[in-house]
This record gives C-alpha cells, structure tokens and sequence, in this order.
C-alpha cells in the first residue's frame, strides 16, 4: 500500500502529523513518535507573548535590574537581549529536531495574536531548519469595540506579514467561531496561505463548586468531536477551495483517519489519542489503514480521498433538509 501523501508541497510518508501539545514539546517523545510511524511533527508552539513576558520576569528577578526601569531606552535594550535569548533556545530545539529525521518535516508553530514585531523572528525559524510555519492564530472577540470584519482583517494582516518574511509554506490553524468561515478562508487564500488546519481547540475552564474558583482542567477531544472538521472540510474540498486541508480534533483511530481522507483532507493532525493510548497508537492508526484500504482495493490515498463528496451534500441546502427531516421524523 502507497499510505504516502503532500501536504502544503512537503512529502509526506504517510498522513498522520503530529500536532502541537507537550508531546511536541520534548525531543525523546518526539522521536518515539517518528519510530512508530509519524510523517511530520508540528512541534509545541511558541507563544507572542513568551518572548516579552520571559523578559519581563528576568528583569524583575534580579534587584540590580530594577535600575533599568528608571531609564526606558536601557530597560528596552536589556528586554530585547532577553527575547533573543529565549528566541535562540527555541531555534536550538528547531535545530535538534531536524536532526532527528531528515525525510520527516518539521513545522514550527507560532501561537499569534498580532502583526506587530513578532512576524521578523519568522525568518530565522525558516533559517534554522523549520520546513513549514503553523500560525495558531487565537483573537477572542473580547472588546465589544472590535468587529467581525475586523478580527478577520487581523488574520489576514497576520498571515500577510509572516509571508513577507518567508519562502516555507505557511498554514493556518483556525477555531470554529467565526460569523462567516467560507468568506475568512477565501480571504486567507486569496493572501497566499498554503494550508489550514481545522479546528483548534480552546481553553475549557471548570468551576470547582467547592472552591468556587475557576480551575483548570485536562480536556482531551472524544472521537465525536471529529464531525466539525469533517463536515467543514466536505464543504470546503466539494467547493474546490484552492489550499491543503488537515484535519484536526477528534481523530482517534483509523476510522476518523479514514473519513477525513474520503471527504478530502490532505493528512490529520493527532493528540489526545497519544495521550489516552500512547504513543505507539500511532502504528496501530496506520495499520487499521492499510489493511482497509486492502479491503476494498485502494493501492493509495489518492484512489479514495474525495471519494465521498457528492454536490448534495456540500450545498447550503443539505443543512436546512437535515432539519427538516429530523423534525418530520420526530412528529410522525
């Protein structure tokens, strides 16, 4: 079986990526999920804000610091050199990385919230040895100063100027939340993104009713959660929207792997399922693949991917039948 795959122009073993959470994040379990099978590895994201808050706190550490916060240009010379160290430490682990596996793609993953002077460190993750940018982009709608359309132009900005400092691909990881998803993501191809990435997953709080605090929990995806990126990337692929799309949250076994394929994704990104099954999972996910696709005679994972999208089912109209036909179902 021919389990290979592109995504965004890299080649592609087969379709499975890692996606960015704490197993990205160390070089041993990284390395454990390329020796059970994984194509790529989305390593654990840098945040916009790590840079400038690490620098901050060295500051605040040390009491000879405090001198600098008397003299503004001094503080911010001291603030710059503390971003470059942080920046230098996550182009080391880049560096590492690559080293592993030369045959499997490594993309970086910059969790973004603006295009102010963050896009320029973009070239040096490039430059050492990152095949492809992720942009976790994540503006929540808190100001009720701040409008649909001009949250959308932030993404678009954001995206324009990281390709302005790039030649690598660059991919976009969107949440759900967006008035109209199909007009943003015309946007964003029009503005030269190579791949999207959907659905992000966000912060879920808890309240511990005894504490009455807002705690954090661990939330992993359950195999439902895969009917979001499945339903979205039928629509999309069955509209020929001109970018790779990856399919995110939810896919734990092969099955979920299976239907992504089939209405059209280019690979899946996997997490919580390492977490829940392990790591070796992985083997097990591309096993289940290939001893289908024996089944029902596919050689490769173009003889099948696309293969469920039909015109009824990717136009508007399909939605509003749905309803209808459950309430008529329920009334009679």
């Amino acid at each position: 079986m021919d389990l290979s795959t592109t995504y965004m122009g890299l080649k592609l073993k087969n379709p499975i990526i890692i996606s960015s959470s704490r197993i990205s994040g160390e070089v041993e379990t990284i390395r454990q999920c390329i020796s059970y099978g994984a194509s790529a590895v989305v390593l654990k994201s840098i945040f916009e804000e790590q840079m400038s808050l690490r620098a901050e706190a060295r500051l605040k550490q040390s009491k000879e610091n405090e001198a600098y916060y008397w003299f503004s240009e001094a503080r911010e010379y001291i603030l710059n050199l503390s971003k470059e160290a942080v920046l230098d430490h996550y182009l080391q682990f880049v560096k590492t990385t690559k080293a592993i596996d030369a045959s499997v793609p490594i993309i970086s993953s910059i969790h973004c919230k603006s295009a102010d002077n963050w896009p320029k460190y973009a070239k040096e993750i490039e430059n050492a040895g990152a095949d492809a940018l992720e942009l976790n982009i994540s503006i929540f709608p808190f100001n009720n100063s701040m409008s649909s359309i001009e949250i959308e132009d932030l993404y678009v900005k954001i995206l324009g100027k990281v390709k302005q400092e790039v030649s690598i691909p660059v991919s976009i990881k969107l949440g759900p939340f967006f008035t109209n998803l199909c007009t943003l993501i015309r946007r964003l191809v029009d503005a030269g993104v190579d791949g999207l990435v959907l659905f992000n997953r966000y912060f879920r709080p808890d309240i511990d009713i005894e504490s009455l605090k807002v705690v954090s929990r661990e939330h992993f995806s359950s195999p439902e959660e895969m009917s979001l990126p499945l339903r979205w990337i039928a629509l999309l692929s069955g509209n020929e929207v001109s970018c790779d799309l990856v399919a995110s949250t939810g896919i734990h076994y092969d099955t979920a792997l299976i239907k992504q394929i089939l209405v059209g994704a280019r690979a899946v990104e996997v997490c919580s399922t390492l977490f829940q099954n392990g790591i070796p999972h992985i083997a097990k996910m591309l096993g289940g693949l290939e001893n289908w696709m024996k089944k029902h005679h596919f050689e490769s994972l173009d003889d099948f991917r696309g293969k469920s999208l039909d015109y009824q089912t990717t136009d508007a109209s399909f939605e509003r039948i749905q309803y209808m036909k459950r309430d008529f179902e329920e009334i009679f």
